[in-house]
């Protein structure tokens, strides 16, 4: 029933890739207004406790709804601020948004769903819908297409550009995993022909080993991850994870943070990994946050779960 209901989605986002146009006022965004009322009840309904085909059912009248918003003209700019589940980015060019969110399972696995949404002279809609192939993906490390997406709900965009060149985007995400672990992953977007590819063969994870297109983090499901972009030294910083014992490596329900940080400055090209970095950050009254949720339905908000 879950494969169908996967498959459902697909058909939903898939319909809607199309140009077809809408008026819309710029000025006055009372009918965006109205369908993000309706949508944040679908969203709320989706992460209440029930059935798994109850909550895929709800999120496939989500998603149908969603795509009738962005069928508007001028929805690229409208932020849907009100739907907390889900993940908005847009990196500084305006080049595009990807949007992002996950729904709980009962077996303690996620499903992951989003789109990319295009900007247009006339408005007209252009997605590129994001099929979740977590589970049919052989090869973590595959490039791989919005057709095949190594699901997350991101949380940071980080644009990476250089003279001459195609800009390409580097994405943190959280990826929850199942009732043992959880996962994070440094993602890559860029654009090849107009079409999104996502993995880029820049992450240097061990001295002297082969390059990798994404970096995955796997850990402890009863601890918690930094993973953040330090604007102010422009790396990505992360905590070194390690097992708790010698004897558990490579067994990630076991690992967690050593309280070191590792980092990867952001240049073009490749990425070569720092180790042992400083990280100095002021507690905040949102400290809390920080641990991994208790319960799948809770909102994942910030970088250090």
């Amino acid at each position: 029933m879950v494969k169908q209901f996967m498959l459902l989605v697909v058909i939903v986002c898939c319909a809607f890739k199309s140009d077809a146009q809408h008026t819309y006022n710029n000025v006055n965004s009372s009918q965006l207004n109205k369908y993000q009322d309706s949508l944040l009840i679908l969203s709320e309904e989706t992460f209440a406790p029930q059935e798994d085909f109850s909550r895929l059912e709800k999120n496939a009248a989500f998603i149908k709804k969603f795509i009738t918003a962005l069928k508007i003209t001028g929805s690229f700019d409208y932020g849907f601020d009100s739907l907390k589940r889900i993940s908005i980015l847009k990196p500084s060019d305006n080049s595009f948004r990807i949007i992002t969110w996950f729904v709980p399972l009962n077996d303690g696995t996620y499903r992951y769903y989003g789109t990319i949404q295009i900007p247009t002279s006339d408005g007209a809609l252009k997605l590129f819908p994001l099929n979740d192939a977590t589970n049919t993906i052989n090869n973590p490390n595959a490039l791989t297409t919005h057709k095949e997406w190594f699901g997350a709900r991101y949380y940071e965009i980080i644009p990476v550009s250089a003279k001459g060149k195609q800009p390409y985007y580097v994405l943190l995400g959280w990826k929850g995993n199942t009732l043992k672990t959880s996962k994070k992953v440094i993602e890559v977007l860029s654009f090849e022909k107009n079409e999104p590819v996502f993995g880029k063969n820049i992450f240097e994870t061990e001295k002297n080993k082969p390059l990798k297109n994404r970096v995955i983090f796997e850990y402890s499901k009863q601890n918690a991850m930094t993973l953040i972009w330090d604007k102010k030294v422009n790396m990505i910083v992360f905590d070194h994870l390690v097992p708790y014992e010698p004897k558990m490596t490579g067994n990630f329900e076991f690992y967690g943070s050593d309280l070191t940080f590792d980092a990867y400055p952001i240049v073009w090209g490749k990425l070569s990994l720092s180790e042992n970095v400083a990280l100095k950050n002021e507690a905040t009254a949102n400290e809390d946050l920080y641990k991994a949720p208790k319960k799948a339905s809770e909102v994942i908000v910030n970088p250090r779960q």
